[in-house]
């Protein structure tokens, strides 16, 4: 009897990223209510995992964040990869935020998940592998119909399938 298998991961596409980073800085350049201020977007560091909105005051920030968001939207990507929690700051007439990237599944997230599968599907495998969960079945439109699950919940941080065997 066979085993099929799939991961379930949390994190994000690098080179999406990248495409979002570029076209959020073409259109705060383009955009006419932000000509003559500060308002810009950088790479909060050099691994590329998070952002770094600059602007006049808190409504220039949300308003960018909120181009990030549409931007996310167009290369269906999750919007749950942005981390809003952190305050905005404001000195000298200018404002800023840090929006990091949520990446990994934590063993807290990762209990959730696997309490979800072995109360819907007793039959199938759940196991925790570090930042990811492993999930077994020798059925695979049992594993689909974990993944049909597993998209129509609201979790507060994106999942991805992997590993599909």
């Amino acid at each position: 009897m066979a085993n099929f298998s799939f991961d379930v991961v949390s994190e994000y596409d690098k080179a999406e990223m990248n495409n979002v980073f570029d076209q959020v800085q073409r259109e705060i350049a383009s955009r006419y209510d932000f000509k003559g201020t500060p308002a810009s977007i950088e790479w909060l560091n050099a691994d590329k995992t998070g952002l770094k909105i600059i602007g006049n005051g808190e409504w220039q920030i949300e308003a960018i964040v909120d181009i990030v968001r549409k931007k996310l939207a167009a290369r269906e990507q999750s919007q749950k990869v942005l981390d809003t929690s952190h305050e905005i700051t404001e000195n000298n007439l200018q404002a800023a935020q840090e929006i990091l990237f949520k990446q990994g599944l934590d063993q807290e997230k990762a209990k959730k998940i696997t309490k979800l599968i072995r109360d819907t599907y007793p039959k199938v495998k759940t196991q925790i592998q570090g930042d990811t969960v492993r999930i077994q079945s020798s059925s695979k439109n049992d594993l689909q119909a974990v993944i049909q699950l597993l998209k129509q919940q609201d979790f507060d941080f994106p999942i991805h399938f992997t590993n599909y065997r």
